[in-house]
């Protein structure tokens, strides 16, 4: 599976606009984002994962910041 470049940068902008993009999204579409968290938060940084899951109920949140 071809991943997006964006998943992995390492420049801390990159990463916020990213987070906040993932976060804007959820708000009309936040099944579709905490599933491609899920599939993805061993691969994107915390900085993404915290932006993206900011909006998301709280049993959504904790699930996702889970370590496996």
């Amino acid at each position: 599976m071809k991943r997006l470049k964006l998943l992995t940068d390492t420049d801390d902008m990159v990463q916020k606009g990213y987070g906040w993009l993932l976060k804007e999204a959820s708000r009309k579409h936040q099944k579709e984002v905490f599933d491609y968290v899920m599939k993805n938060k061993n691969v994107m940084s915390r900085t993404v994962l915290r932006y993206a899951i900011e909006l998301m109920p709280g049993e959504m949140r904790t699930e996702a910041m889970k370590r496996e």
